[in-house]
């Protein structure tokens, strides 16, 4: 796929406020979709779609749902507004997009060496997550569900060799969520961005380094033609949550077979696009690696043990935050990372480990 063909998106010709009430004629409801992706975009874009369908199918038509891209309705990054006011009915985006509204929700969506994808979803389920997780984003009116994850993501594209933690003084790189706070510990001066914007300062010198997601999603932004040393392992984000949230005014409306179809719908499709992502984030690799010059490099040491003290340092301001909502959510997350992760030593690490070293990889 080509960079232009899918970041191409519609003039922002719409205001947010011309959305129109959705209709019930004949007890269909017709729902917008507003996303923080460029349509189409592989990885987020492709998944937006998939669940805009979904809930549409599950329902018996009787929810329609449009999908806008970001811009055609509202800019990317103002969808979490859209829907908290009811100039549309729900989103596909990122909770690493919401830390202006609260700190709190970051959690949600990726931590410094955090939870990985099937992690993330076992602490909404079985460790309490879910509830504080409703908790926190009813204060904004929202009904949040997860809808996919992206898993391992990569610490990104940059322009020049690191070799030391001193390469990253002063380095202007893109990233997002609680990986900001942590890059900015360590002497990096943070941007935030779009991926559009990204490759463009990067291709400027206006950015010397940037994170968007992995292989899939990174190679069809054509990262690559502007920054050759793509760096692993992505500590700022061992996974990504995708998540749709819904106005919980127009959830609450809905008769409860239809909510149930909402629910669903977000639910079945987080292994499917969590899947889908690392099956194409390695065939990406492999064609960037062997076609298009990338150089794959492992950041060194004295930078992971600098990123990891100041992970840490994360999470201690987290866990002492005024809001006594955002102590809980910290809290309740860190104990299931300590408890979850513990047993993983023995079970998912270390078959891991013993398959690499089996195979040779």
């Amino acid at each position: 796929m080509k960079r232009r063909d899918f970041i191409k998106i519609g003039a922002a010709g719409a205001a947010a406020s011309s959305l129109a009430a959705p209709a019930t004629a004949q007890g269909v409801r017709q729902w917008n979709m507003v996303t923080a992706w460029p349509k189409n975009l592989p990885g987020p874009g492709v998944a937006a779609q998939m669940l805009a369908d979904r809930i549409t199918t599950l329902s018996s038509g009787r929810i329609e749902v449009k999908l806008h891209a970001a811009g055609e309705l509202v800019p990317g990054r103002g969808v979490f507004d859209a829907v908290s006011e009811g100039t549309a009915e729900l989103y596909h985006a990122v909770p690493a997009y919401w830390g202006s509204k609260s700190k709190g929700m970051l959690l949600f969506g990726s931590q410094p060496f955090g939870l990985r994808a099937d992690e993330q979803v076992g602490w909404l389920y079985h460790g309490g997550g879910q509830a504080l997780y409703d908790e926190i984003y009813g204060r904004f009116n929202l009904k949040p569900f997860l809808c996919g994850n992206s898993g391992p993501q990569w610490q990104g594209w940059f322009r020049n060799e690191i070799n030391s933690l001193d390469d990253l003084k002063g380095l202007k790189f893109r990233t997002t969520g609680l990986a900001s706070e942590m890059c900015s510990k360590i002497g990096m001066a943070v941007q935030s961005m779009g991926p559009r914007d990204m490759f463009q300062a990067l291709q400027t010198g206006a950015l010397d380094a940037g994170e968007f997601i992995g292989p899939w999603s990174d190679s069809a932004m054509g990262f690559y033609q502007v920054a050759k040393n793509y760096y692993w392992p992505g500590v700022g984000e061992p996974s990504s949550a995708e998540e749709c949230g819904v106005n919980a005014t127009a959830y609450a409306e809905l008769p409860e077979d239809l909510q149930q179809a909402v629910s669903f719908a977000c639910e079945s499709l987080y292994n499917p696009v969590w899947t889908e992502y690392t099956t194409k984030h390695a065939q990406a690799l492999k064609q960037m690696v062997e076609n298009e010059g990338v150089k794959v490099r492992k950041l060194p040491d004295d930078v992971l043990a600098a990123m990891a003290s100041a992970a840490d340092e994360v999470m201690a301001e987290l866990a002492e935050d005024d809001d006594e909502l955002v102590r809980r959510i910290t809290q309740s997350f860190l104990a299931y990372r300590e408890s979850v992760g513990s047993y993983m030593s023995y079970a998912d690490n270390g078959q891991m480990n013993a398959r690499a070293k089996a195979l040779g990889y």
